[in-house]
């Protein structure tokens, strides 16, 4: 009996010998994270782990976006914030504007250049980080086809942007995104000018916006007014306020 009377004491010490460790460990690091290095807003332990799924995921063969179709459209689709939006604008004076990295050039699109290139339509579940998703239906040129058109000289032999990420701004520069070259490359990521089949709304990013399938609502920015190129990270609006740079899903 006193032999397994001091095992059973045995264990029970071993346990919360353990529960106080766990115990001291997670108390260190929540102070290790509100008082530690940050990086981008962020704990530098939480963003290394988010680069670290970022590096992982670029090895994965290129997302495949699952499509719907158009009976499954929701009737009523959901506004993902109005961030660069709140300047008036011209609509008659609206121009993309692409900054070439290699030529110091900035060349000037209309709608009406990007409308006459062929259309591509895609119906997939559209994700917010908020949490809700929908089945959205667009329509615009590809952002794949728009550079083989305009800026072949910026691809590889293999139709590949010879740069690693795109940056897009907003006209008056309050809201951007840095996005990853494969998935701006991907053959369903917009420049999309058509919701449901008819123009864009104002709150929907009237007259140009990117919609990029692989990726959450925070990276799909409305009203494109600038777009770049870049070997290093752009910067981006809520990477920058502790959110996942590259919010893929």
């Amino acid at each position: 009996m006193k032999m397994k009377r001091l095992n059973l004491n045995g264990r029970n010490l071993l346990a919360w010998t353990l529960f106080i460790g766990l115990g001291f460990g997670f108390y260190y690091l929540v102070v290790y994270l509100k008082t530690g290095p940050r990086d981008q807003g962020i704990p530098k332990l939480l963003r290394d782990g988010f680069e670290n799924n970022e590096a992982l995921s670029k090895d994965l063969p290129a997302q495949v976006v699952v499509e719907y179709p158009k009976s499954a459209v929701a009737k009523k689709v959901k506004v993902n914030g109005m961030f660069g939006l709140k300047s008036a604008l011209d609509s008659s004076a609206y121009r993309l504007l692409v900054i070439h990295p290699e030529k110091n050039d900035t060349a000037k699109f209309t709608l009406d250049q990007i409308q006459a290139m062929p259309k591509t339509e895609v119906i997939f579940d559209f994700k917010c980080i908020e949490g809700w998703n929908q089945i959205t239906w667009w329509g615009g040129s590809s952002f794949s086809a728009f550079m083989k058109q305009y800026y072949p000289d910026l691809l590889d032999d293999k139709d590949k942007l010879k740069y690693a990420y795109v940056g897009l701004m907003t006209p008056d520069r309050k809201y951007y995104v840095g996005i990853d070259a494969g998935s701006m490359m991907h053959p369903k990521t917009l420049l999309c000018y058509e919701m449901k089949g008819l123009p864009l709304s104002i709150k929907q990013g009237y007259p140009l916006r990117l919609i990029i399938p692989v990726k959450y609502g925070i990276k799909h920015l409305k009203r494109i007014g600038y777009l770049y190129f870049s070997q290093t990270k752009p910067k981006d609006y809520w990477a920058e306020r502790g959110y996942d740079y590259d919010s893929g899903h």
